[in-house]
């Protein structure tokens, strides 16, 4: 039964696609973000959906004759250069062949964030994929949290198979990544009911985060409630939920849980902790010695690694954004993908400034509050998770462009006043 609903709606949706681009979008982040076919048992589990889609949204982008937008600024430019600039290190790495295939994957994905921003240029569309992005990654995100309550936190939450958030510590960074955006929807949306719902899935997905047993979703989890709290209108009100909602949590859980945290402090006596050090190391040595890096995963490949790595023998992933940047893509890559942060964070912090105290630009102005609060758990989880390539950090920027985009044509229109 799963199999046909999954195959019905991505089908009606390719249908769709033919007339209005933009639908292609949405389904193609369906599938990226929730793999709903990855939650069946049948046909529709091997059946290759993204291909569909994205060859139906390709056809249509091309016979498209509606607005296609392309905000020019500082983080386009440096967007596009590390676009190029890994394309660039594939052809000089250690392995071309495999780096390609891998090349090819994260091009797809920068493809369709392109893609995303040229078609979503409305209010309307980018609240559309919103909504997308956060129903996809609540469904394991809320699901996660009551599996977490029921189970007393002695359990693992796991993520999807075959994708990015496969793994405990990457479905907890994503889940923090999407409270913000649930909690932009909670603010913008004018139903209480689904107000309430968006608030006991952002709690429930809190909840999941820490159940997942990750030691950096803690430091995420508390950068993103610490900005978050920032950034709210009721400090007062924000602040007592949020340390009620955290104590609450943090003594809910079990004695193995704490046991846990607490190799944050003693990391030197974890094995796990220095591994990771140890391949941070070979990452940094590698690009001091390669201008361009290794290629895409080169680091990870064991001959690689022991001809770099302080220990040979302790072979670790680096498990970090900016390691892992680093060592596929030299000091230059690492400063690109670091300016796509940093320019991010100032564009969205123009948007704030511009539509502050402008009531018709509340809710962008919401927004581009909720998606710091993301780059900076993006920023924090990231220093010790490998999603250097992760869809979601680049449908932020999306995000932000668009942003910035929308607020500069609305403050063009006479109808907007202070």
């Amino acid at each position: 039964m799963r199999d046909i609903f999954v195959t019905v709606v991505i089908f009606s949706g390719c249908f769709y696609t033919l007339k209005h681009s933009h639908i292609g979008i949405l389904l193609w982040s369906w599938v990226a973000y929730m793999s709903p076919h990855r939650l069946s048992w049948g046909f529709a589990y091997d059946f290759p959906f993204a291909y569909v889609i994205a060859l139906v949204t390709l056809f249509s982008f091309v016979f498209y004759k509606g607005e296609k937008v392309f905000p020019k600024n500082g983080l386009t430019l440096i967007w596009l250069l590390f676009i190029f600039w890994m394309g660039l290190t594939t052809i000089f790495s250690f392995y071309p062949d495999y780096s390609t295939v891998q090349l090819i994957k994260v091009y797809k994905i920068q493809l369709f964030s392109l893609l995303s921003l040229m078609l979503l240029g409305s209010v309307d569309k980018l609240n559309q994929l919103i909504w997308v992005i956060v129903i996809s990654l609540s469904y394991f995100g809320v699901k996660g949290g009551v599996f977490t309550i029921l189970h007393g936190g002695s359990f693992t939450v796991w993520g999807p198979p075959g994708t990015f958030i496969t793994g405990n510590n990457e479905l907890a960074l994503a889940i923090l990544m999407v409270i913000p955006l649930m909690n932009y929807l909670r603010v913008c949306i004018s139903n209480k009911w689904i107000k309430k719902g968006l608030l006991l899935a952002m709690l429930l997905m809190g909840v999941s985060a820490i159940g997942s047993q990750s030691r950096g979703a803690l430091l995420a989890g508390g950068s993103m409630l610490l900005f978050l709290w920032l950034k709210s209108q009721r400090k007062v009100v924000g602040g007592i939920i949020a340390i009620v909602f955290s104590i609450g949590l943090v003594t809910f859980m079990p004695e193995s849980w704490h046991t846990r945290m607490n190799t944050i402090e003693t990391y030197e006596e974890d094995a796990s902790a220095m591994g990771r050090i140890n391949a941070w190391y070979a990452a940094f040595y590698l690009a001091k010695d390669r201008f361009m890096g290794g290629g895409f995963d080169g680091i990870n490949e064991l001959d690689i690694f022991q001809a770099y790595a302080p220990n040979p023998f302790d072979y670790h992933d680096s498990h970090s954004i900016y390691f892992e940047v680093l060592g596929d893509h030299g000091f230059v890559g690492l400063g690109l993908f670091l300016l796509t942060w940093l320019l991010s964070w100032i564009v969205a912090s123009g948007v704030i400034r511009d539509t502050s105290g402008i009531k018709e630009l509340s809710n962008l102005n919401t927004l581009a509050k909720m998606l710091q609060v993301s780059l900076v758990a993006y920023a924090t989880g990231g220093a010790f998770l490998g999603l250097a390539y992760f869809d979601l950090y680049y449908h932020l920027i999306v995000l932000t462009l668009l942003c910035r985009y929308l607020v500069d044509q609305k403050i063009k229109s006479p109808l907007v006043s202070d």
